[in-house]
């Protein structure tokens, strides 16, 4: 034994820095090899290619030449630009050169080529400066971009068949409202019609008349099937009228049972309205659906206008207002937008929503047309007759707006306004020309005054306000409206007759004529119509143009005598026709022979001097 012993054999110590250090060494990443990156870029499922500032291509990877059709090797030295067609979109290719020039610092655009093997193809392109890619003197221009084209075709297809289901009508499968739109705006585009196109642009407007019946009685499901029948039937026609044309007509469903036909190109009116008469031609056959057999029309509104300056929503209020034309002008058929008849239509419009406000701001004005004793030719009395001083439309006489007042209502106010005027007006002449008979004043009232409010009691409030003497006022209503008169019209006529207001029937013998009536209502004036005096017009050495007239206004101033009522012929304009009229008895005239409706104070002139 030696003295010493044996044990494990010692373990190894290293340093700390020495242990750092190892370990430092072994996770020291290698520097990159560009064989990797080449190898990255070869693989890549992106097509990819390298593009120099000229727009060369330098390497291009196997996924773009597979893209494309081609080999990788045989894309280097190409113009990348026509691998990709970006030179054939102006704004694309602009984009494009700048990136090359360092000025943009990216490219996305969507592009459509055509494989070698005749299918198309969608590609995303986007092209951007490579970092660390300098070459020559390292200026921004010398940079190489890198371009990639991802394939998207299954991506457009997808969205087409979406954006068909989106514009499309189930029911007809014809394009709806939404493609119909934006098929009109583009066509109504500035500039979408160059120096050879016609620059016109037409639309049939058209809806089924009755289809709310077929569906009522037999089924939405019937009604959906004449609806598609239709739909072919247009379809039909506008293929036939697009025959030997550029494009056919467009032919859309807008919901319900509007239809609308487009016809971009249009070459004039007479095009339209050849596509109109098909259409309702075409539908005037009667539809089979599974045993039940209907037929059914169409109502058309017909617009044909220059595009440049019309708009969506004017071309659709034509076309729109010219379909309810058709409606109302008797349906199954087609009505032409007629721009006088429109202008009437929003000068109605305009004059009905301003009527209320008119009477309130004080724009009506009475003018007073003469009644004259056809025995002395003594002024007996004067018609007020209301016209409207319209900011807008000038001065406007009541065949322009007493219709729209009666309709809205607004003739209530307006009547209590013109009776009230005219009475006050009445008893001014009266206090003035105390040397001579007063004259009355006659106001026509509508019969909505008599329903809508209290007349007896205006008639009465007014008097008393005015100081006119009840029996210088006479109300006029016209022959049909007093004909017939029950229940409330005919208290008032009578309550109004004990006051001792004159009551008149106006334009008598255009209505009922039931002379029954005129011994049991409160009458004490005819008007006849100037229809009748009309007949009276005849020159010295002629014959009488219509005997007829003679005879039956002698018969009714005879009868209208012995009922102890006062006959007034209207429309007397010549001497000879008020000659006759006193011959046979008539009482006063009144007509443009002594007068035209004037303002108050040509009235005063003529009670001063008479005639």
């Amino acid at each position: 034994m030696n003295g010493t012993s044996e044990g494990p054999p010692p373990t190894a110590v290293t340093a700390p820095g020495r242990a750092r250090s190892a370990r430092s060494a072994v996770t020291q990443r290698r520097p990159p090899d560009p064989a990797d990156y080449r190898a990255a870029f070869t693989g890549a499922p992106l097509p990819l290619a390298v593009v120099d500032p000229d727009g060369l291509v330098v390497c291009a990877n196997d996924a773009l030449a597979e893209l494309l059709g081609t080999a990788a090797d045989a894309l280097a030295g190409r113009v990348a630009a026509d691998l990709v067609d970006l030179a054939s979109d102006a704004r694309a290719w602009h984009a494009y050169r700048e990136v090359l020039r360092g000025r943009q610092a990216k490219l996305r655009c969507t592009r459509r080529l055509k494989h070698p093997d005749g299918h198309s193809l969608w590609v995303q392109v986007t092209v951007q400066p490579m970092p660390d890619s300098q070459r020559g003197d390292g200026g921004e221009g010398d940079r190489a971009v890198l371009l990639s084209a991802a394939d998207i075709s299954a991506r457009r297809e997808l969205q087409a068949r979406l954006r068909h289901v989106q514009m499309h009508d189930p029911v007809t499968r014809l394009p709806n409202r939404n493609l119909f739109f934006e098929r009109l705006a583009s066509a109504l585009e500035a500039g979408a019609y160059d120096d050879t196109s016609t620059g016109r642009i037409g639309l049939c407007y058209l809806d089924l008349d009755g289809f709310k019946a077929v569906n009522d009685t037999l089924g939405h499901r019937i009604g959906d099937r004449l609806l598609a029948a239709v739909a072919k039937r247009l379809t039909h026609c506008a293929d036939e009228a697009g025959y030997g044309r550029v494009s056919a007509p467009l032919v859309a469903r807008l919901g319900g049972d509007e239809f609308a036909l487009l016809v971009e190109e249009s070459t004039g009116t007479d095009q339209l309205a050849d596509l109109a008469d098909a259409v309702l031609k075409a539908l005037q056959e009667p539809f089979d659906l599974s045993g039940q057999r209907l037929s059914v029309s169409a109502s058309i509104g017909v617009v044909e206008r220059r595009a440049a300056g019309t708009t969506t929503t004017g071309l659709m209020q034509a076309a729109d207002t010219t379909l309810y034309w058709a409606k109302t002008d008797g349906k199954a058929r087609w009505t032409l937008f007629d721009p006088e008849r429109n202008a009437h239509r929003m000068t109605r419009q305009t004059l009905a929503s301003s009527l209320r406000p008119a009477v309130e701001r004080g724009e009506f004005v009475l003018e007073y047309q003469p009644l004259v004793g056809l025995a002395d030719e003594d002024v007996r009395g004067v018609e007020a007759l209301v016209r409207w001083r319209h900011p807008q439309f000038g001065l406007l006489t009541p065949n322009r707006f007493i219709q729209l007042a009666e309709e809205d209502g607004s003739i209530v106010q307006l009547g209590r306004w013109v009776l009230r005027t005219a009475c006050r007006q009445a008893r001014r002449w009266q206090l003035a020309h105390p040397e001579r008979d007063p004259v009355f004043v006659s106001v026509n009232v509508a019969v909505r005054q008599v329903w809508d409010s209290d007349l007896v009691a205006d008639v009465a409030e007014i008097l008393a306000e005015t100081g006119l003497p009840a029996e210088l006022l006479q109300l006029e209503l016209t022959e049909s409206a007093v004909m017939g008169s029950a229940g409330r019209p005919l208290q008032a006529l009578q309550a109004l007759s004990d006051m001792g207001v004159q009551i008149a029937i106006d334009d008598f013998g255009t209505g009922y004529s039931n002379l029954a009536y005129l011994s049991r209502l409160p009458v004490s004036v005819l008007k006849l119509d100037g229809s009748f005096v009309r007949g009276f017009q005849y020159e010295e050495g002629e014959t009488h143009l219509n005997p007829a007239d003679e005879i039956i206004v002698e018969a009714l101033v005879q009868l209208a005598h012995r009922l102890g009522i006062t006959v007034t012929a209207e429309c007397v304009e010549t001497a000879s026709q008020a000659g006759r009229l006193r011959r046979i008895g008539c009482d006063t005239g009144q007509g443009w022979l002594y007068s035209r409706a004037v303002p108050p104070d040509r009235i005063s002139a003529l009670l001063r001097g008479a005639l």
